[in-house]
């Protein structure tokens, strides 16, 4: 019989149930040491929800900032870096935008319409496209976008910064290259959600149980406060909009002896365990990710 694995000091035996997501070349298993196997809430609006082992009716409780449910953040860059590994690949033909403002443009709402009607001027010249929109605070206060579109019909696209900063019309654009990118999910979550320590962000990323970290950025050394960004969302806004063809990965529950028949004799490239609480109750995640474009 197959030994358990040990990753991070979190044992899978291979009769656990895990969850299987395919991403093109990329292959992720999770585990969760509690499983919750049908629903114990239904909601009923965006203020209250039904305990259905009770019968009670209960107000959500509602937070005043993302960061403050780290959780929930969690599960939301998790589904973003499913559905950006699942659509993009880095490939000549897909482009990665850009969109900043001149001014400390602050309105969130003004964002996403400005967002809206690029996209339809964008759409009435380049029509066969598939994108997704992602929106970034900056310790200012200021707001830009990032845009990842696939162009459906053509191999290849090139497409000058000059005409895409006239049909934006509100400031800089910016074409980003991503072909030498082989996880764009995880490059682009930790993009968004980390910031840069510098004496602007000093105050408005920097928390009592914040963690510095040291990149490489174009081969200089940079230090940067990760999630410092997390909080600067205000609570209910949308991270991410996309478009129609593009679709979520599927998903399957197995036994991690079936999951790892999937990925054949692959060694994790990447393992990470979060250990949880919300609310007393108490979980442990394990995440292994299988990237086949990378050598053992």
């Amino acid at each position: 019989m197959q030994e358990p694995i040990k990753e991070n000091e979190v044992v899978i035996a291979p009769e656990d149930i895990v969850t299987v997501t395919k991403m093109n070349h990329l292959t992720e298993i999770q585990h969760m040491k509690k499983m919750n196997t049908r629903a114990t809430i239904k909601k009923i609006d965006k203020d209250h929800y039904a305990d259905l082992s009770t019968g009670e009716i209960k107000k959500y409780k509602h937070i005043e900032n993302r960061s403050e449910s780290y959780n929930s953040l969690r599960q939301t860059f998790k589904k973003l870096r499913h559905i950006i590994n699942h659509n993009f690949t880095g490939e000549k033909n897909e482009l990665f935008v850009t969109l900043t403002y001149a001014e400390n443009m602050t309105d969130n709402k003004r964002l996403y319409t400005d967002i809206k009607k690029f996209m339809m001027k964008f759409r009435y010249r380049y029509p066969d496209i598939d994108y997704l929109s992602i929106v970034e605070p900056q310790g200012r206060g200021a707001w830009h976008a990032h845009i990842l579109i696939r162009f459906n019909g053509l191999k290849t696209i090139f497409i000058a910064n000059k005409e895409l900063s006239d049909i934006w019309g509100h400031g800089f654009v910016k074409i980003k290259t991503i072909q030498d990118v082989d996880d764009i999910g995880a490059y682009l979550s930790a993009y968004l959600a980390d910031v840069e320590l510098t004496e602007e962000t000093l105050y408005a990323a920097f928390r009592d149980e914040s963690t510095v970290v040291e990149k490489e950025v174009n081969g200089q050394k940079k230090r940067f406060v990760k999630g410092g960004r997390l909080h600067m969302y205000p609570p209910g806004m949308n991270l991410y909009r996309k478009s129609k063809g593009i679709k979520k990965p599927e998903r399957i529950r197995t036994t991690y002896k079936n999951a790892k028949k999937i990925v054949g004799s692959a060694q994790p490239h990447y393992s990470k365990r979060y250990d949880i609480e919300n609310d007393g109750f108490e979980n442990t995640i394990q995440y292994e990710q299988y990237n086949s474009k990378r050598k053992k």
